[in-house]
């Protein structure tokens, strides 16, 4: 059994668990660098690529699993951040600058989602999930309105900070959680029971949350009840994440890919040289772990699944 970090890997292990999930010669590679801060990564299987936001430089990005090439996707991208993919294969974007969330058709038009609750523009979409009911989850914190580096000056037009819901079959936005500081990344567990959501206040207030909290989802399946906050950061804040197929937690930090069991416990790490921002789990049987983290694109292929 080993404990600590395999030299020249990238992995750290803290619980025998973690070393289940890599082969002993899985290495991290570069797959890109020359983006100011890289986001938003969504895997789309039916092409074999990765799209994600290079969000300061208002470009969104796609990395061609194909060939290994990178090219731009789309500029400007109304500071795009969050990226997912729908039920079609469809894209769907958190955009800053816009205050909205979009859909990209299969003939490339855009659809808006979501730009406005109860007569009020949103504050700045910043990350989006889709349940498999074809409802669209999404965070709506201020970091696109509140400086012109990743989005532009705006006025708030929202109380608060909110989690939203798009229904799938009347288009309608509801409100899903109000209490947050900042909620950032969010993911489904693989049955869909709990939905998983960072808090990064921190990076805006050194007393603020620096957390992710889990919440049990109502047997509509259209509601929450909060479980309290999972884990805590020891790291900045947490971001972007996901989540495995057997319950365990992918999630960027200051220090690289933190990775928690379905109890809260970190079981290990993966060190990127980089501050991490998002996560996306892609490839032919969903076993390569595509990581975002400030100008890079990094990738690592695990034995488990996403």
């Amino acid at each position: 059994m080993f404990y600590g970090e395999l030299e020249g890997s990238g992995f750290e292990v803290l619980e025998h668990e973690f070393s289940k999930c890599f082969v002993g010669h899985a290495r991290v590679e570069r797959l890109w660098s020359g983006a100011r801060w890289a986001e938003g990564p969504a895997w789309f299987g039916g092409g074999r690529y990765l799209i994600f936001s290079d969000l300061p430089n208002n470009r969104m990005m796609r990395f061609d699993d194909t060939d290994g090439s990178v090219s731009v996707f789309r500029s400007p991208s109304g500071f795009a951040n969050g990226n997912t993919c729908d039920k079609e294969g469809r894209l769907i974007t958190c955009e800053h600058q816009n205050r909205r969330v979009t859909r990209t058709e299969h003939d490339g038009e855009i659809t808006v989602l979501a730009d406005q609750y109860q007569g009020k523009r949103l504050n700045s979409p910043n990350d989006v999930v889709v349940k498999s009911d074809g409802s669209i989850w999404f965070t709506d914190p201020d970091y696109g309105i509140i400086a012109d580096y990743e989005g532009q000056v705006q006025e708030q037009e929202q109380k608060g900070s909110y989690v939203y819901r798009i229904d799938p079959i009347t288009g309608n936005l509801s409100v899903v959680a109000d209490d947050f500081d900042h909620p950032n990344g969010l993911a489904f567990t693989p049955g869909e029971s709990k939905l998983f959501i960072a808090d990064s206040g921190g990076t805006e207030s050194a007393s603020g949350p620096r957390h992710i909290r889990q919440f049990e989802v109502t047997s509509g399946g259209d509601k929450l009840k909060d479980l309290g906050v999972f884990v805590k950061c020891d790291a900045g804040v947490f971001d972007g994440f996901r989540i495995d197929k057997d319950d365990r937690l992918w999630t960027s930090s200051a220090e690289g890919v933190q990775c928690f069991n379905k109890a809260g416990v970190m079981i290990g790490r993966v060190r990127v040289p980089e501050m991490v921002s998002n996560v996306a789990f892609g490839g032919l049987r969903r076993n390569r772990l595509f990581i975002c983290a400030t100008t890079s694109l990094y990738s690592v292929y695990l034995k488990i699944n996403g």
